[in-house]
């Protein structure tokens, strides 16, 4: 049974599609999703709680409410007047919940539903993998307003295109779309938008199906493993392999094999 955590945002819709899977919707149509002091603030607290919470769920779908757009970014209405200390404070939020949401041990796969622009691109950078509609577009506009990527863009998106691509599209602030995204390697799976939630959380579920606590392990593994040596890289895989040694589901995965029966996994 999942740890209950708070069901009730302002402008998050959080809902559970299947067993074990928990969606987020950004949840301010009426503005493209764009994220407002409220959201940003909502998201820290939200993937805050799930970092202490990583029996809520065994897998996460972030999407936007609507056809139009997945995330616009920062609300620049709101930011319109705020001077330095206003803008940098704000921003000082946005700096702690994309940690948060790049943090979290449970995987997290964006659903982009349209747009992802700015903070909303950089959003979806910082889940696991992307799965994008055949109309959902991307860009990382910051250079055009006078500023710079500010939420993991200039090290995600080369981390998923390479180098020389990302200089291209953070130096130029052009739009492209989701098959070039996914020529590029930063989308996994372009599925038509009718299709792109059900999509979503079938791979959720596949993911939800598995041990827990391995699946914990190889995200660790993976994302750490990549800011190091190989040889570095290789000792942490051991040692995240050997946390899941002596636990109850790696018995259980094995005694379901030679049973020939699907595991029930706990977690422990």
């Amino acid at each position: 049974m999942r740890t209950a955590i708070r069901s009730s945002f302002d402008t998050l819709a959080l809902s559970h599609p299947a067993d074990e899977v928990l969606q987020v919707t950004l949840n301010r149509p009426q503005a493209a999703n764009a994220m407002n002091t409220p959201m940003m603030r909502d998201l820290l607290a939200l993937f805050g709680e799930l970092a202490g919470t990583p029996d809520a769920a065994r897998c996460i779908v972030l999407t936007g409410a609507g056809d139009r757009a997945f995330c616009a970014g920062a609300d620049l209405k709101e930011r319109d007047g705020m001077d330095d200390r206003q803008w940098q404070a704000q921003h000082l939020i946005v700096e702690r919940m994309i940690r948060a949401v790049i943090d979290c041990p449970i995987p997290i796969i964006a659903a982009v539903n349209g747009a992802a622009y700015a903070g909303g691109c950089e959003l979806a950078l910082g889940c696991d993998f992307i799965y994008a509609s055949t109309g959902a577009r991307f860009a990382l506009t910051e250079v055009t307003l006078g500023i710079m990527p500010g939420a993991g863009g200039t090290q995600s998106l080369p981390r998923a295109v390479g180098e020389r691509r990302a200089k291209e599209i953070i130096l130029t602030g052009r739009p492209f779309s989701a098959g070039e995204a996914q020529e590029w390697g930063m989308v996994n799976r372009l599925v038509a938008p009718e299709a792109l939630l059900p999509e979503a959380i079938a791979t959720a579920k596949a993911v939800a199906a598995n041990a827990p606590i391995s699946i914990k392990q190889v995200k660790k593994a993976i994302h750490h493993g990549l800011q190091m040596s190989l040889a570095g890289g290789m000792m942490l895989e051991i040692e995240a392999y050997n946390r899941t040694v002596p636990t109850e589901d790696r018995r259980e995965g094995i005694k379901s094999f030679n049973e020939k029966r699907k595991p029930a996994f706990k977690g422990r």
